[in-house]
């Protein structure tokens, strides 16, 4: 999935542009009429569907205010804070062996038959990393994520090419996703499930129990003082909770799970815009472009 997510942020352009010069080349070589009103078809199809996913992604940064990390809503948010550099944010990258906080590594073979490169595997991070503004600090789980902006590294050895991707500490950060409080004021806490455990707990020891709460020295734990007991455990569970609510929860952000864009970038968020912007104009006048041109050879 995450293969996909990364075709999709930055290579679907370039795909999409290989693909109207390919139906083009394919056209011209035929020479027939048929084929030119098929290829140019499908230019158009695919420049509206390229249109529609770069406009779409331009409009949800656009129409996104960024939140400050200590204040933002729960839910589908825009943050821009600086990638931490402690060493335990940071991962190593298989290939170069650089620090960084993400990375996706591909190699490629190529046989003497051809000049074609193919890919043979793939690697991408998974860990999670922490980016901070001055309000606070968020963990970014990059799973499922489309990466806009990484440094690219290449090498060859022999017939394999090694293509390396990077996001680094230290820089700034662009997320675009699913925000959420873990702990703190958003625990997720059940009094009755809570006390029931408890009592359940002091259950296991039935002499210290007896100890606590045979207040007539009968020997056994009566209807009356079981009752004494459970109001103990409330008061008890109360008071854990009301601590647990104190303390500062961890914001995470992450893939929303209703399908909505889940973009990580280096490039502020003015640049993304303007870099979908343009693609998105681009699509829009090859669709155009093959439009006309498929109904003049009609």
């Amino acid at each position: 999935m995450q293969l996909l997510n990364g075709l999709r942020s930055q290579y679907v352009d370039a795909l999409t542009s290989a693909s109207y010069l390919g139906l083009l080349a394919i056209a011209l070589h035929s020479g027939q009429k048929s084929v030119w009103i098929i290829s140019l078809g499908l230019v158009a199809v695919i420049g509206l569907f390229a249109w529609v996913s770069t406009h779409g992604r331009a409009r949800a940064i656009a129409e996104m205010p960024t939140s400050l990390i200590g204040s933002a809503a729960q839910g589908y948010v825009e943050l821009y804070g600086r990638a931490s550099v402690d060493p335990d944010n940071l991962i190593t990258s298989p290939f170069s062996g650089v620090s960084c906080i993400w990375y996706r590594c591909r190699t490629y073979s190529r046989d003497n038959s051809d000049r074609e490169w193919r890919e043979v595997s793939c690697n991408v991070s998974e860990a999670t990393f922490e980016i901070r503004d001055p309000t606070g600090a968020c963990r970014v789980d990059p799973d499922h994520a489309e990466v806009m902006g990484p440094e690219v590294r290449t090498s060859y050895s022999g017939a394999y090419k090694q293509v390396e991707e990077m996001l680094f500490g230290g820089g700034l950060i662009y997320v675009l996703g699913e925000f959420s409080t873990v702990g703190g004021a958003h625990s997720a806490l059940s009094l009755s499930e809570d006390v029931s455990a408890l009592l359940s707990d002091w259950k296991k020891d039935p002499e210290r129990l007896k100890q606590r709460f045979d207040l007539d020295g009968n020997g056994e734990v009566d209807l009356r003082e079981w009752e004494l007991a459970r109001r103990l455990a409330t008061r008890t569970v109360e008071k854990q909770h009301r601590e647990i609510r104190q303390e500062s929860g961890v914001h995470v952000i992450r893939a929303s799970k209703n399908g909505r864009l889940f973009l990580i970038s280096s490039l502020s968020p003015q640049k993304l815009r303007q870099r979908y912007l343009m693609w998105s104009f681009l699509h829009l006048a090859v669709l155009a472009a093959g439009s006309v041109a498929a109904l003049g050879v009609l």
